[in-house]
């Protein structure tokens, strides 16, 4: 089934600033005779510019809330809008599509590929996107150079610190210009210095007005968000504010 247009990622979708909703969102896995339960009838809306930390314990659905927000598995049940398009029921392909134009991923353990240098980690995106090789290099600099390092763009990931890798993994994800960044545990893998530096990008990210998702089970990361929701037994069992 083709694709319906992609729609402009600089337009307003809804009239209220929405870019993503979930809409009775249901998820089950079948355990041979078994149906596991997920998540249940979530209900969420993230408006272009928010800061959001999704938290809860082990087994509270945080991790396949990640996939279905990263368009990398289709809910059971219920609807997903991704900037106006309905993508509950998209086909692989189809959400390969989405998910490469529209959500940035930072992963806790990186992901960079060891054979490239930080131009060309940060170039991959890009390069199943069609931009020409010198649209992308020249954008991967800019990237390199505003997370702070422009002096080794020439350096390969093991050359580098697991605080410098994770700049590198944040100038990937904003390659192009997604709709969400989507952070999965962004300082688990880190000292508590480079960990706290991290942080300190996101938040200038956020003020320069790039939308954030941060699954974490750290309340101090939850606390730099603007709004916070806690899963239990795959229901959100409560949200806040914290400013």
């Amino acid at each position: 089934m083709p694709m319906e247009p992609a729609p402009d990622k600089n337009l307003d979708f809804t009239g209220d600033g929405s870019i993503l909703v979930f809409d009775k969102l249901c998820k089950n896995y079948q355990l041979g005779a078994v149906e596991l339960k997920v998540l249940r009838e979530i209900d969420l809306v993230v408006k272009k510019g928010d800061y959001l930390a999704v938290m809860g314990p082990s087994g509270s659905g945080k991790s396949t809330l990640l996939n279905l927000i990263g368009c990398l598995d289709r809910p059971t049940d219920g609807k997903y809008f991704l900037g106006g398009q309905d993508v509950s029921s998209l086909d692989d392909n189809q959400l390969s599509s989405i998910r490469g134009k529209y959500v940035g991923f930072v992963f806790q353990s990186f992901n960079l590929i060891s054979q490239l240098n930080i131009i060309e980690n940060i170039e991959v995106p890009m390069f199943y996107q069609g931009l020409s090789e010198h649209q992308s290099k020249v954008k991967a600099i800019e990237l390199a150079e505003m997370v702070g390092l422009g002096d080794r763009i020439k350096h390969r990931p093991t050359e580098l610190s697991g605080g410098q890798q994770q700049r590198v993994a944040i100038a990937r994800s904003l390659a192009n210009d997604p709709l969400i960044v989507l952070a999965d545990e962004p300082t688990g893998n880190l000292d508590s210095q480079s960990g706290r530096e991290i942080l300190l990008m996101l938040d200038k990210l956020h003020e320069q007005g790039k939308t954030l998702i941060v699954i974490t089970h750290d309340e101090d990361i939850a606390k730099h968000a603007q709004r916070q929701i806690r899963l239990l037994d795959g229901r959100i069992e409560k949200q806040w504010y914290n400013r």
